[in-house]
């Protein structure tokens, strides 16, 4: 199929992926058609009919430079990222992070989508993956069993793994006399967060509790393995496949607690930063509770994702010191993730090989994270818009964190591919030259590879800009 400039762009999904998808490539002159099947149907994570709904946790995580996923938010800043907008102008106060009021958040990406006179939105279910056209699949990693066989029957076969989110618990039913309210280090306003100090009893009830308390057990179908596995995976790979396959970045709170008793104090429930203001007395381990909107009348405990059962997570976070009248607005919840074999399957452009004209985007891809979702819609949807209007493609430079999100997901080192934020191990080195011949301590390194991934983004964003008719605005 030959695309001209007359065609259309099919964009299923108003997740974050399809959203930037769809904007990109309107703002590079393309007419789109976005499919959104909610909310006449829902998946099993959403509880809104709202475009670009968070699911999981409200924190697109850290803004500073020095972080791989705070330079890929500036990235997509830099070239007029509608998710990032949005996010930046539904913030809440987080320290070092960047976190949304989940509600002005959708409302703000859904009054862009809507204004935008390049971009049709459909309220309605696309069951089928349409090959005659162009189109770009963001349904997110929790489509509906028809689009999953469509997806089946182009790619061969998908994988899957399991992903929770943390319970919220409203603000005016916690005793905040038991609690003190800081940022780790002072980040951000100082006191974006409320800390519930742990002394060692506190920590050693929870970890009991975590280890013995019911947990929600997979069903069997979401266990199974996939047509084509068999033949296809190695028997290592294979005989991991029988087992519920956790995404590492994002493991249920009790699987962490399995691991070890003090595995938790070194990761969320670590208390370094966190001193008691008054007391100046550093906790056992400390955990925290953060914004979920800006009136901040809720808050989720962050790092809590769970798949113990609702009464089993009132009775064991209830034990937190200023929970015991805990009024939950939602309880944890644990859920099936589906991705397909990016590396395998996807060009550089994240097109599919096997067909001239489909791309993939989002968390389907294997890029974990709603930064990472955006950032592939971002990128398909000019790769898409540039395809059809008959341009030469564009390759995000290697240097940047948009590159080191198609590096992950163009890895066929492995076999056993799997989801994963976007990390610094698939940006190139700094060369000799820049390094100065002295050795240079983490953060200095990272802000030169920042430094130097936004100036190669500036000569990518210009010749985007110059041949495309792309109105990405200059900061």
């Amino acid at each position: 199929m030959t695309l001209t400039v007359h065609q259309r762009l099919t964009v299923i999904g108003g997740g974050l992926a399809g959203c930037e998808a769809a904007w990109q490539a309107a703002r590079c002159g393309v007419e789109v058609d976005l499919y959104e099947m909610r909310p006449h149907k829902s998946g099993p994570a959403h509880v809104t009919g709202n475009l670009a709904e968070l699911v999981c946790s409200n924190s697109l995580r850290g803004a500073a430079l020095e972080n791989a996923v705070g330079l890929l938010k500036e990235e997509l800043a830099r070239l007029d990222s509608l998710i990032i907008t949005s996010a930046r102008e539904a913030a809440v106060p987080a320290g070092g992070a960047l976190a949304v009021d989940r509600e002005r958040f959708a409302q703000f990406v859904e009054s862009q989508i809507e204004n935008e006179p390049r971009i049709t939105l459909h309220r309605e279910e696309i069951r089928e993956i349409p090959l005659d056209r162009p189109t770009i699949i963001a349904c997110g990693p929790l489509p509906s069993e028809e689009i999953l066989a469509s997806i089946d029957a182009l790619v061969g076969r998908r994988l899957h793994y399991f992903d929770a989110a943390s319970p919220i618990v409203a603000a005016d039913s916690i005793d905040e006399s038991q609690m003190y309210r800081k940022s780790r280090y002072e980040k951000g306003d100082g006191d974006d967060y409320i800390n519930i100090p742990l002394t060692r009893e506190h920590y050693a009830q929870l970890i009991h509790d975590l280890r013995t308390l019911p947990r929600h057990q997979p069903k069997e179908f979401e266990q199974e393995l996939q047509p084509g596995d068999t033949e296809t995976l190695p028997a290592e790979v294979l005989s991991a496949k029988t087992k519920t396959p956790y995404f590492e970045g994002c493991l249920p709170i009790e699987k962490m607690a399995d691991r070890g008793d003090e595995v938790l104090r070194f990761g969320p429930l670590k208390p370094v930063g966190l001193r008691h203001p008054v007391t100046g007395v550093t906790p056992y381990a400390v955990v925290q509770l953060r914004k979920e909107n800006i009136e901040g009348t809720a808050f989720n405990l962050v790092g809590f994702q769970t798949q113990l059962t609702w009464p089993a997570q009132k009775e064991a976070f209830g034990k937190l010191p200023g929970l015991a009248h805990a009024e939950w607005v939602r309880l944890g919840v644990m859920h099936r993730n589906t991705f397909i074999d990016s590396p395998r399957l996807l060009d550089a452009s994240l097109k599919l090989r096997s067909h001239a004209h489909i791309w993939f985007a989002g968390q389907i891809t294997g890029a974990e994270g709603y930064v990472e979702a955006a950032a592939c819609g971002l990128m398909t949807g000019i790769h898409a818009a540039r395809a059809i209007r008959g341009l030469t493609s564009i390759v995000f430079p290697r240097e940047t964190a948009l590159g080191a999100v198609v590096a992950h997901l163009q890895n066929t080192a492995t076999h056993d591919f799997q989801p994963a934020n976007v990390t610094w191990a698939y940006v190139p080195p700094l060369a000799a030259a820049e390094e100065s011949g002295r050795k240079l301590g983490k953060r200095e390194k990272r802000t030169l590879l920042s430094e130097r991934a936004l100036v190669a983004l500036e000569l990518c964003k210009d010749e985007i800009s110059t041949t495309s008719s792309c109105h990405i605005a200059v900061t």
